[in-house]
């Protein structure tokens, strides 16, 4: 069974540990209070985006979060032919002329972020915007906040391993 960082195979790619995750995490944090965006609510794109945000959360001092669960990667390089949206759904009546910050792992191509963003404009929320840990050229979103910008596959450390299974 392939897991998201089983790129093995793959001969460029950027490793991402914990340590560098905590570092990157507080210098992307700098970057958007330095900005002077103050978000309101943080919006984490799951899963990749989970750890990031909460990181993010704790750094910039918001304390409310939610989720956008999407689909899109199945495997190394592989995806499904357009995002799609997961239950449970964020509840949109909350978000209405607010500031949200939307956190992902990656703008790879950029059309889960994409994605994203419309749902949140078009339901009335306020100033959007994204912060990802890395960008890629390819990507059809150009996020407002980027910790670093690479083509490589990039192995996250939640998923640099294969999940656990019953022993």
């Amino acid at each position: 069974m392939a897991y998201h960082a089983d790129s093995s195979d793959l001969e460029k790619k950027e490793v991402l540990t914990w340590d560098r995750f905590g570092s990157a995490t507080r210098e992307l944090a700098q970057t958007i209070v330095d900005s002077d965006f103050e978000p309101e609510i943080i919006i984490a794109v799951a899963r990749g985006g989970l750890v990031p945000a909460g990181a993010l959360s704790y750094a910039m001092g918001v304390k409310l979060a939610d989720t956008m669960n999407v689909e899109f990667y199945t495997d190394v390089e592989e995806t499904l032919p357009d995002p799609v949206l997961l239950a449970p759904m964020l509840d949109m009546s909350e978000i209405s002329d607010k500031k949200l910050l939307v956190v992902d792992d990656v703008a790879d191509s950029g059309r889960t972020l994409a994605l994203v963003l419309e749902i949140l404009k078009k339901a009335g929320a306020g100033d959007v915007r994204s912060a990802v840990l890395y960008a890629k050229s390819r990507s059809v979103v150009d996020p407002d906040y980027i910790w670093n910008r690479t083509d490589d596959w990039i192995v996250f450390p939640w998923s640099a391993e294969k999940p656990v299974e019953r022993s």
